[in-house]
């Protein structure tokens, strides 16, 4: 019998600060569980501090190893390289600049393959990060990318030879989201979150971040609530720009009819209650809450923001509404509030469009990269994968 492939994920962090769920963290939650045992061993360092929130890894029994170092810490190399050894690592698998950085010299002195996997276009990088993304690029096998604006950002900014970069797209557990709810369910979780008798709910689960553009939603709350009163709005989730956001949202007069919901456990439970799902995001990478959203059946509102427009098409399954433009994302909400037939039919339309983002179909795809790299790598010096079919990675299952 084969042994198993030891795979180590290696990640910065694992939560913004004041945050309990980060998006890596939920994906490590539904990614590695699904990895098949008999085949793999695939465990996760955190190049920080551990982790002390209430939603832990550890407790899902995922083996998880902290090092507890510092951004620039060059101590972090031997730490890495001693779990490397003791688990007898054979694929790293790298998310973040810190892991992407000491996890490619790890891998280049103990010759092992290395995917450096993006999460986010951030349209440039520094200097320094160039310097050592250009130098670790030889000791890369293969850069995957969330969307098509991240794959641009990992040739332009991050230096990896464009042969070497696909896009692959994430997914999360459809049969958790797109599961049927009864009425009496979807009535208790709207009455938990406070939406009451007549209101309209419009909702996002997002970090509040620049990036996700929350401050455009609640400019656009203004206008909306100015033609229709009875819609309410949620800021589901946490982040740095909450207090400014809420100051916001004073200045504006919007009460209680804008209401910041803070953390919440139960992702779907939450989704369950919006009669509308918006995204205002500036920039993304491709964020798991709206794979979510489309897999409930959510009418969804959306800006063109790139990781968004890779998913979703404009009156197919979504309206898209350009980014930074409160009053075009007003006028798209009243529009949808006005129009259940429209919202029922893009809604069923997201549910087919949801099928194709199935974190299990993804796990399934690295699993087929784990075999391939560990059978041609460190055989051919890294080559091999430039000649292997890659086709499977960029398949949209379901599609």
């Amino acid at each position: 019998m084969t042994r198993r492939l030891n795979v180590l994920q290696v990640c910065d962090h694992l939560g913004w600060e004041g945050s309990r769920m980060h998006g890596v963290k939920r994906l490590f939650a539904w990614m590695i569980p699904r990895f098949d045992p008999e085949r793999f061993n695939v465990s996760l360092v955190s190049l920080r501090r551990k982790d002390l929130s209430e939603e832990t890894l550890d407790a899902l029994g995922i083996d998880i190893t902290y090092l507890h170092r510092s951004k620039f810490d060059p101590a972090t190399w031997p730490a890495l390289l001693k779990v490397i050894d003791a688990k007898r690592i054979d694929i790293l698998h790298l998310h973040g600049y810190g892991a992407t950085t000491f996890g490619r010299l790890a891998g280049a002195q103990r010759r092992l393959p290395a995917i450096v996997h993006e999460h986010a276009n951030l349209t440039d990088t520094p200097w320094f990060q160039k310097m050592a993304d250009r130098l670790l690029a030889p000791y890369t096998d293969i850069g995957i990318a969330v969307s098509e604006s991240t794959a641009a950002f990992l040739i332009r900014a991050r230096q990896m030879p464009a042969e070497r970069v696909k896009v692959v797209y994430l997914g999360v557990p459809l049969e958790e989201f797109s599961r049927p709810r009864s009425d009496e369910e979807i009535a208790a979780a709207r009455a938990e979150i406070g939406v009451e008798p007549g209101d309209f709910a419009i909702g996002t689960v997002t970090r509040l971040h620049d990036s996700k553009g929350n401050s455009y939603l609640v400019d656009a709350a203004r206008l909306v609530l100015h033609e229709r009163p009875h819609a309410r709005f949620f800021l589901v989730g946490e982040g740095p720009l909450r207090e400014p956001l809420e100051a916001q949202a004073r200045a504006l007069g919007l009460g209680d009819r804008f209401v910041f919901h803070g953390f919440a456990r139960d992702v779907a439970r939450v989704v369950s209650a919006f009669d509308l799902s918006v995204f205002p995001s500036l920039w993304e990478g491709t964020p798991l809450t709206l794979f979510e959203a489309l897999a409930m059946g959510k009418a969804i509102v959306a800006t063109d923001a790139d990781g968004l427009v890779d998913v979703l098409t404009d009156e197919r399954d979504a309206r898209i509404v350009p980014r930074r433009d409160a009053a075009a994302l007003a006028r798209a909400i009243v529009r949808m509030m006005d129009a259940p037939d429209d919202r029922t039919r893009l809604g069923a339309a997201a549910c087919v469009t949801s099928r194709q983002y199935d974190i299990a179909a993804f796990v399934r795809k690295m699993e087929r990269l784990y075999d391939l790299l560990h059978e041609t790598s460190r055989a051919t010096r890294r080559r091999g994968i430039l000649s292997a079919d890659l086709s499977f990675l960029t398949e949209r299952v379901g599609a």
